[in-house]
């Protein structure tokens, strides 16, 4: 009787000939935004997490308020990436003197027409740049509330849209405090992530010296490519929002952003925009990854620099020197990961 080959396949054999193929094909998201980080690093020396965090937060239709000493880099760095992008830009310089109508425009009598005619601000741009957005009194502060939330500016009644893609980059230093004014809170949640910009290191200090004996009477935006159109930022948005998110990382999400109000060492906890801020975030560090799914690690890395500007510490933790990222730490760890 003649046997039966019976024989099945090697099971570890069919896995390794399994494709694992993404939903969405991010290939084209991840070859962009190493362009960006490409032409950016010509001039900017260190600050990876920076720069990731502003590449991020442009895919996520944010704003970023950028905090740092004189100095490291953060105006400079924020013109570069406009440069980056075939966008129209704009540099507000913020002043105790600063006026509403100076950003956002005015109303001029036109002679001819014998009509009022609306001539618009430098916020009617594509990027913004707002230079130390601590020197402007609460009044030109309020400006900016709808058209950070809303991408739109109601003057006289009548409502101006802004152009995709719109994003403001604020700089701030934490140091100096005289003539300058606390942000409202309202506004701070306006911004999708704080950037903390640290001190270049030795090596970094003299690679910098290196790149600045090097120009040789050339400016360093000289040296930055335009590699992305804005019509393409619109489209890598979509595509982040596409991503996937389980369910469980979505209540993950929540637990984290909610035990931020019930933390004794917390005066003021985050906000439900704060939790979409971070879904919208994760999603893009996702994208960058190659991968169309959010992993808890990318909440976890969305999670201190869109929380640590909207929660307030007790004065008593902040007299023991207590900050606000150690305290998301905290949070994070005793938060339950999902499997």
């Amino acid at each position: 009787m003649e046997s039966l080959n019976t024989a099945q396949p090697n099971s570890s054999e069919e896995t390794n000939n399994i494709e694992f193929k993404n939903r969405l094909d991010v290939s084209e998201l991840q070859e962009n935004v190493f362009k960006i980080k490409e032409q950016l690093q010509k001039v900017i020396v260190g600050q990876k997490d920076m720069l990731e965090l502003l590449i991020v937060a442009l895919l996520s239709d944010g704003h970023v308020l950028i905090e740092g000493v004189p100095g490291v880099a953060k105006t400079i760095t924020a013109k570069l990436l406009s440069k980056t992008i075939a966008a129209d830009f704009s540099r507000i310089q913020f002043t105790p003197d600063l006026m509403p109508s100076d950003i956002l425009g005015t109303s001029v009598y036109n002679l001819q027409t014998s009509e009022f005619e609306f001539k618009k601000g430098p916020i009617f741009s594509k990027m913004i740049l707002i230079d130390e957005i601590n020197r402007a009194p609460a009044k030109t502060q309020a400006a900016l509330f709808e058209v950070m939330e809303e991408k739109q500016v109601t003057i006289d009644g009548k409502t101006y849209k802004m152009e995709e893609p719109f994003m403001v980059l604020a700089t701030q230093n934490p140091i100096e405090q005289e003539g300058t004014y606390r942000l409202p809170e309202a506004q701070l949640d306006r911004f999708l992530f704080k950037i903390n910009v640290a001190y270049p290191n030795a090596e970094e200090e003299f690679e910098i010296i290196l790149k600045e004996q090097a120009l040789n009477n050339t400016t360093k935006s000289s040296k930055i490519e335009t590699v992305i159109s804005a019509s393409k930022i619109k489209e890598f948005r979509n595509l982040v929002n596409q991503i996937a998110i389980e369910e469980n990382l979505l209540k993950y999400i929540a637990n984290i952003v909610v035990n931020t109000r019930s933390n004794s060492f917390l005066y003021l906890g985050a906000s439900p925009r704060a939790s979409i801020a971070i879904l919208n975030a994760s999603k893009a560090f996702a994208a960058i990854n190659g991968r169309d799914f959010v992993t808890p690690e990318d909440v976890k890395k969305a999670t201190i620099p869109v929380l640590q500007h909207r929660v307030i510490v007790t004065p008593e933790r902040e007299m023991e020197g207590l900050g606000s990222k150690q305290i998301i730490e905290q949070i994070i760890e005793a938060v339950e990961i999902p499997r």
